[in-house]
């Protein structure tokens, strides 16, 4: 990509990879800024599934003809694709899931179901996405298992104060790298180096953090990482998860059934290795080999470049939408834009957050509204929902403009 006066990011240039931003909504041209629900997908992520349907379209790992060896040697290539993505030691440590939940649910069935009992105890933190609590909370019931809560402090990060009280005895620890309605970006190697210190295990929720900055397990110091595919510029429909390879080895399996097995008799079966060991089933595979293309995609621009972009642009997006909005604005979360990601999650006056997306939408601006799948923040926060607006590598300064411009329509027709 061109370097340009835009933070460093060709935008423009960006922007034309990009099908469905060329696109017009309600008469208008598109601005889409919901990248935290899911990102737009470039033309090589879906030319690379188009060309698998067209030219490949054999299933993996069974056949020994030309097509089936080729799916194979693709899907597998999308594998070790990722794993250098995310700095993994071993091809084999990456496991494909359906999405970052399945990959939390698969973490909690197999290792927690393994490993926690009666009168152990979860951290989690009062950030986490419904997909990094509900799990936990269904094993907690099961078990009798405490659930303890790193709490959310005014400014929307961690309150770390009582960490190692909250650490004492505990068996996991399971966070969010950056909040997917605050925009807060976590101290991830502090906390795995604290909860390895109380003999904790540690599982991150990546799913924010992957598409938005260089990503290292090792430097993370986890021991459990899950993301997806959809928020990275890749298909819904495949997710990662990445652990340490030992755990892997130890875990009983989560689904029974093809691929998952080397030996089955009447009396029993032997699991298949890592990471096949937890892939029963047909995969998805197009998926699979799209999300490899979107990992080329991301790692020819730089995920340096990425992250520069966003803080720059998630600055103006604060300076502009607080001086021209004025007190009628809340944006919740960090205001240093260099410890969050380009998640905002606003009030506006006294409209209802619905109202104001439905608004937005009829000038072509594309924003969330709800609880983001996070309500027992939005409890902590005093909120039923915000409207929520999130940016990518494909937004720009004219984008932020563009909803900054709308949110006034929203006041004149409200009258706040």
């Amino acid at each position: 990509m061109t370097p340009s006066a835009d933070h460093g990011l060709d935008v423009a240039a960006i922007k034309r990879d990009f099908p469905l931003l060329s696109r017009s909504c309600h008469d208008n041209p598109i601005v889409y800024l919901d990248s935290a629900a899911t990102s737009q997908k470039p033309r090589v992520v879906l030319d690379s599934m188009t060309e698998y349907y067209e030219t490949i379209n054999a299933n993996v790992h069974r056949g020994a003809y030309q097509i089936a060896d080729l799916a194979s040697r693709k899907m597998e290539a999308a594998r070790a694709n990722l794993a250098d993505f995310i700095g993994a030691p071993d091809t084999r440590e990456v496991v494909f899931t359906r999405n970052a939940t399945e990959s939390v649910n698969l973490v909690a069935f197999t290792w927690g179901r393994a490993n926690l009992h009666d009168g152990d105890a979860i951290v989690l933190t009062e950030l986490e996405h419904h997909a990094n609590i509900v799990p936990w909370q269904m094993l907690a019931a099961e078990r009798d298992i405490e659930l303890r809560w790193i709490p959310v402090d005014a400014e929307g990060h961690l309150d770390l104060t009582d960490l190692e009280r909250l650490l004492d005895g505990a068996k996991l620890l399971a966070f969010s790298a950056m909040s997917n309605v605050l925009g807060t970006l976590t101290p991830v190697r502090f906390l795995s180096d604290a909860a390895h210190a109380a003999g904790a295990t540690v599982l991150v929720d990546a799913s924010q953090y992957v598409p938005h900055l260089p990503t290292d397990v090792a430097a993370l110091g986890c021991d459990f990482l899950v993301f997806t595919g959809h928020k990275m510029c890749g298909p819904t429909g495949v997710g990662v998860l990445w652990a340490r390879a030992e755990l892997l080895e130890a875990m009983p399996p989560f689904n029974g059934g093809g691929a998952m097995i080397l030996k089955v008799t009447k009396e029993g079966f032997t699991t298949n290795e890592i990471p096949w060991k937890f892939e029963a089933g047909t995969p998805a595979i197009a998926e699979i080999i799209g999300l490899g293309a979107a990992v080329d995609y991301l790692r020819d621009i730089g995920m340096d470049a990425v992250r520069a972009h966003e803080v720059s642009l998630t600055a103006y997006a604060l300076r502009t939408l607080t001086e021209r909005h004025g007190d009628r604005i809340t944006i919740h979360g960090p205001s240093e834009p260099a410890s969050r990601g380009g998640v905002l999650s606003f009030e506006f006056g006294d409209i209802h957050p619905h109202d104001v997306s439905q608004v937005l939408d009829q000038k072509g601006v594309c924003v969330r509204a709800g609880h983001h799948c996070a309500k027992p923040l939005m409890a902590i926060m005093g909120v039923n929902a915000t409207s929520r607006a999130s940016l990518y590598l494909y937004n720009d300064e004219s984008d932020v403009d563009q909803l900054s411009a709308a949110l006034d329509d929203a006041a004149d027709m409200f009258a706040i």
